[in-house]
């Protein structure tokens, strides 16, 4: 097969190592490259050698360019919502309104101050998972293989690549063949094919075979000085941005035709135009979720943190809010269901063959430096037999890894000058490159069903001359205990409203045992799903439904799987850790990489587990669900509290003649205001026991008959505050009732909205108590203290404000809203 030219061996890069130009190093032949870096591939470097290449080199990474601070900073000055408050500060300079101006000013300088400094928050949340999520290698370091983090590889160190590893910097491929992705750095899709001696770049992607090769070059020294990063940056379209455009389009075209109300009946009253411009802006301006961004910062960095304690990265925004609406997860066997810690429990050895025959020919199929669970099992058992000091005595000459298709291992090693073959893998694959006979082939399989049926899984050990037929000399039972705990948090989820689904590539009989173990008893055949799906669709969903999940699964079925779920109307989560696992990981909306996957398969999926089993898998759905009801409870509190404020001001105006506040105490109420509802993002929720939903009409209906409500009970207010205490003839003590109105109704609204149930059911967060406490001392003590705009009132008339609202809100108002959701929204009250 024809070789794909390789432009590191065309081009010369700048950088220099040992004193070496690097086109000597990508253009020499192996022994020479390995004599310039001083390094031997069977040793690999001394500890203290990569300390002083680290010192001349430094770490394998990039460093990022960032933006100056500065600048980050300046452009919160730049957008729809800043540009209204600096229209309204030019207004205010014009008009001589000194005290709006301030407020105005202030506002948006505390705006972007709090917006830069939760960005900067979000920023370092980031960070932090990039430290604990980074695409490791597997390096040889004084005769000993281990995986470290690829960032500290230096020149010299001997990695080995498999199927499904990002190439961790510019390496030499020493041993080995294999086809390479380098679609991500030069934008060709068709693979590359590599042997000893070619260039394997950094951020590539192993597809097929395995080698070992020497590392070149390091970090932005690499020819395409890329950092291969598992975080992914870019922001995905999240279902909130849609259902908050809805509603922000319904807020603008209310609050437009309230105030096109209002500036019709004020040019009939002659009402100057620019002394009712800025209220204008202000109120428009008030239909714009402005603390939206920074509540959802906040809360999804404190959702990350709290999730990354409990071993859960989360490696793209829409992750967690996906997994609240999740109600399928797809799971495999290894590493989630069961402990991942595979060993031999049995030997049966065939023909003339004994145990340790069966056990040294299976220890030959297998490679240590894979790092791979059932080559390790191998291993282990002929260390403990001592059969493993006779491969020291053993030369190997290939070796073909095991490969989703082929379903085995295998190897050619040369003994006492004869070249022996051995091989390892699914009894049946074995069995046909043996070519034994049907009746031998079903002898096999009913020892195979024997260990299937204690959920043992078996391969079969064959060898043979090199060019010779090859003889099955034994078969091998592993097994992988079921965690402890699987049970349990299976049922857990199930609570929650999320049905499992156990994929596994082990045969039925040992599919059945472990699920009937963790409580999935209904496992099926893959075969059987791909022969319904070609019949009617209501079948396959049928199927689904019946089914706790499915045995003999191939990689790539996942991704069908997933495909079908969707297709039936499913949130679907799935779990998995090979390289032919990505494309399901992409597709479902909820990608879980297990802990020991490749680092490709981190790379596609949304949240990485850093603990096997399925405990932080709970956590995850249960802190989608809480940020889910966090944003809600933002929701329903911005749209009762937009109609509160504009037709409040609207109405009293057709009614009063009057503007029954000021654009100064508008502001000044959002601006005490906007910092309750961003401590929502830290509020004590209780996580719903089912999946959540963004079809959220019924609160939406809710949240405006809340808000009608309350315009009405503060009309109500302010009609006694007219016709009792004066206001008709005070425009400043006017301007100060309405302010503590809407004030009052702005915190005891918070402690409503925020519980589906009555509002004493759950305790607000310490941070949410503090807020609303604080902007009612501060709002009250303003006004008490008279400021420019805003009269001192009574003190009996702040206290009756107070009483009415707290009443208003927390009474009749949450009465109404456990009413109204368990007639609109029942599945909540359950």
């Amino acid at each position: 097969m024809r070789k794909t030219p390789n432009k590191l061996e065309a081009e010369p890069a700048s950088a220099k190592l040992a004193n070496t130009k690097p086109l000597d190093i990508t253009s020499a032949s192996v022994p020479d490259t390995l004599a310039t870096l001083k390094v031997n591939p069977d040793i690999g470097l001394a500890h203290a050698d990569v300390d002083i290449r680290r010192k001349e080199n430094g770490y394998n990474e990039v460093p990022e360019q960032q933006g100056h601070p500065a600048l980050r900073f300046l452009v919160k000055f730049w957008g729809v919502s800043a540009w209204m408050l600096e229209l309204i500060m030019v207004l205010s300079a014009v008009l001589r309104k000194y005290p709006d101006l301030a407020v105005v000013s202030t506002l948006l300088v505390v705006n972007a101050v709090v917006s830069f400094m939760q960005e900067r928050r979000a920023a370092g949340v980031v960070e932090t998972l990039r430290r604990r999520l980074q695409v490791s290698a597997r390096v040889l370091r004084e005769a000993t293989w281990q995986v470290i983090p690829a960032r500290e590889l230096v020149p010299g160190d001997i990695v080995r690549v498999r199927p499904g590893d990002i190439i961790p910097a510019d390496v030499k491929l020493l041993t080995g063949t294999m086809s390479i992705d380098q679609s991500a750095l030069t934008g060709e899709s068709k693979d590359a094919e590599k042997a000893s001696g070619d260039v394997l770049s950094s951020g590539s992607i192993v597809r097929r075979g395995e080698g070992n090769g020497v590392v070149m070059l390091t970090g932005a020294k690499t020819y395409f000085g890329r950092t291969t990063e598992l975080v992914q940056q870019a922001r995905p379209k999240l279902h909130i941005d849609a259902v908050m455009a809805k509603v922000v389009r319904w807020l603008f075209l209310t609050v437009g035709a309230l105030l096109g109300m209002v500036v019709v009946i004020s040019f009939l009253r002659h009402t100057p135009f620019l002394e009712m411009v800025p209220l204008m802006l202000i109120l428009f301006m008030s239909a714009i979720p402005l603390s939206l961004p920074v509540m959802f910062t906040v809360s999804m960095a404190v959702g990350s943190k709290e999730l990354a304690k409990r071993g859960v990265l989360v490696t793209r925004l829409s992750a967690a809010e996906d997994a609240a609406t999740m109600d399928v997860l797809c799971v495999d066997k290894t590493g989630t269901i069961t402990m991942n810690q595979l060993a031999v429990t049995g030997v049966i050895p065939l023909e003339q063959a004994t145990e340790a025959d069966v056990l040294f020919a299976g220890a030959l199929a297998s490679q240590e430096a894979n790092q791979d669970p059932i080559d390790f099992a191998v291993l282990a058992a002929a260390k403990e037999r001592h059969i493993f000091d006779n491969l020291a005595k053993i030369r190997p000459v290939s070796f073909a890894p095991f490969d989703a298709k082929n379903r085995r291992t295998e190897a050619v090693v040369e003994q006492n000058g004869q070249r022996l073959r051995v091989m390892k893998g699914a009894m049946r694959t074995v069995a046909e490159v043996c070519r034994l006979q049907p009746s031998a082939i079903e002898a096999l399989e009913a020892r195979v069903s024997e260990s299937a049926a204690k959920g043992y899984r078996t391969l079969a050990v064959a060898r043979g001359p090199e060019t010779g037929a090859l003889a099955v000399v034994g078969l091998v039972t592993l097994y992988d205990p079921p965690r402890p705990d699987a049970k349990q948090l299976i049922a857990e989820l199930l609570e929650l409203g999320v049905s499992v689904k156990l994929l596994t590539g082990d045969a039925l009989p040992v599919a059945c045992e472990i699920g009937q173990g963790v409580g999935l008893p209904d496992i099926r055949r893959m075969a059987d799903l791909k022969a319904v799906s070609v019949q009617a669709s209501h079948k396959t969903a049928d199927f689904f439904a019946g089914a706790n999940g499915f045995a003999e699964v191939f990689p790539e079925d996942k991704y069908i799987v997933v495909k079908h779920l969707q297709a039936t109307g499913h949130v679907t989560g799935m779990t998995g850790d090979g390289v032919n696992d990505a494309p399901a990981l992409r597709q479902a909306e909820v990608g879980i990489a297990v802990s020991a996957a490749t680092d490709v398969a981190k790379g596609a999926a949304s949240v990485v587990l850093t603990e096997p089993g399925l405990t932080n898998i709970v956590a995850l759905v249960e802190q989608g669900r809480t940020i889910y009801q966090r944003i809600l409870t933002y929701i329903i509190n911005k749209i009762s509290r937009t109609i509160l404020k504009t037709a409040f001001v609207a109405i009293a105006f057709v009614v009063t003649g009057k503007f029954v506040m000021s654009a100064f105490a508008m502001l000044l109420l959002i601006f005490i205001t906007d910092f309750a509802k961003i401590s929502l993002a830290t509020d004590r929720v209780r996580p719903s026991k089912k999946p959540e939903t963004w079809n959220i009409g019924g609160f939406i209906t809710v949240s405006v008959v809340l808000g009608a409500l309350m315009v009405a009970e503060a009309l109500l207010l302010l009609w006694i505050g007219w016709s009792r205490f004066g206001l008709a003839m005070n425009d400043t003590a006017l301007y100060t009732f309405s302010f503590l109105t809407l004030l009052y109704y702005a915190a005891f609204s918070i402690v409503s909205a925020r519980e589906r149930h009555w509002f004493w059911a759950t305790m607000p967060s310490k941070l949410i108590v503090i807020a609303a406490v604080m902007e009612v001392l501060v709002g009250t003590i303003l006004t008490c203290a008279g400021i420019p705009g805003l009269a001192p009132l009574p003190w009996w008339q702040p206290l009756t404000i107070f009483v009415y609202a707290m009443i208003s809100c927390l009474v009749v108002n949450d009465a109404v809203k456990v009413v109204m959701i368990k007639r609109l929204v029942p599945a909540v009250m359950a």
